[in-house]
């Protein structure tokens, strides 16, 4: 159900979303602050544009408010309804929340986005490439 050929498969292992064999970012680790935005420009096994058209990942942003929403709603009720914590205390875990998963989040908005416009070709590998 998750393995390759699904959309969970390419988000989570932020692979293409075509091939689901080609690494999308050039650095793998988002918290390399310097090349967090940096991705190939075609995908290096199946040759998908990364950028279908111009400024097409100012659509990621939405996708990226989104996970914001459920990442806020998530830990207010896990610090305020089973923690009991307060306001201030939750607003700061939820702040500080954001700027450790920031990076991750904007990867995770971009490839999101990637792939509701992007479907799995199990034929965009080329025979000799497998």
């Amino acid at each position: 159900m998750f393995g390759k050929g699904s959309k969970v498969y390419a988000i989570a292992k932020t692979k293409c979303p075509k091939c689901h064999e080609g690494d999308l970012f050039l650095d793998p680790n988002p918290y390399h602050l310097k090349n967090m935005d940096k991705m190939h420009v075609n995908c290096p096994v199946c040759s998908q544009p990364s950028e279908p058209e111009p400024n097409f990942y100012y659509g990621a942003m939405y996708v990226s408010y989104a996970y914001t929403v459920a990442l806020f709603i998530t830990t207010y009720i896990i610090c305020a309804v089973f923690f009991g914590l307060g306001m201030w205390t939750t607003i700061g875990i939820l702040g500080a929340l954001l700027v450790v998963l920031g990076p991750y989040l904007f990867r995770l908005a971009r490839i999101t986005y990637f792939n509701f416009f992007v479907h799995y070709d199990p034929n965009a590998v080329p025979k000799a490439g497998r």
